[in-house]
């Protein structure tokens, strides 16, 4: 009698402590925010907020002019992007060098893809807001197989979507950039150095972030 009493106490606290445990992990869950997404290639490219003096005016110009040349020497080839060749819808060859002189974002995305398709929407906003001064390359993995140039176009145009579309018909940008999961988003400056990069599904906030970092 005694083993079955201590039995059903030590059943008892276990479920307890689980419970407990529960509730605790619900109510961490509610505060939880995830960070952002994006990784800064180049952390050097940072802003440093300094508090000086009006005196000081004369050094702060010369300590300014220091800085910039620090950032420019930081950028080295590694962080250069690479070039690569895809074709549009009409079958016209376009590289990504062609469009050096103003930001790009690069994405790489397939219309069987649940996650590509979930932040298309929000690609579509920022095109429509930053399009004028931000070059957007949506780069569908056209394999010939799970995905069509047929198909993929069927499904853009299906969905209204409007940012320009380009297909790696020959997986050079997926092979150049070592692309294995998808979606992936590069941010690219004017200069062609990748200033940062997202693995998996971003938000418009997000997406707006990485722009924000090379406009």
């Amino acid at each position: 009698m005694n083993k079955y009493i201590k039995f059903t106490i030590l059943a008892v606290v276990i479920v307890v402590a689980f419970v407990g445990i529960k509730v605790l992990y619900d109510n961490l869950a509610k505060d939880y925010t995830p960070e952002s997404q994006i990784v800064v290639e180049n952390e050097s490219q940072g802003y440093v907020e300094e508090t000086v003096d009006r005196e000081d005016t004369t050094e702060v110009t010369t300590s300014t002019e220091e800085q910039q040349t620090t950032q420019a020497k930081s950028q080295s080839e590694e962080d250069k992007a690479f070039d690569f060749t895809v074709v549009d819808a009409s079958g016209n060859t376009v590289a990504l060098y062609d469009k050096l002189g103003k930001p790009i974002v690069v994405n790489f995305w397939a219309s069987w893809c649940n996650p590509c398709k979930s932040e298309l929407p929000d690609f579509q906003l920022a095109y429509e807001e930053c399009g004028n001064d931000v070059e957007f390359m949506m780069v569908n993995l056209t394999d010939g197989r799970r995905e069509t140039v047929d198909g993929a176009s069927g499904f853009i145009n299906a969905q209204g979507y409007t940012f320009p579309v380009y297909y790696d018909v020959n997986q050079e940008g997926a092979m150049a950039y070592y692309v294995v999961s998808i979606p992936t988003t590069y941010f690219i400056d004017s200069n062609g150095y990748i200033v940062a990069y997202a693995q998996g599904m971003i938000d418009y906030d997000t997406l707006m972030k990485g722009i924000s970092m090379i406009k």
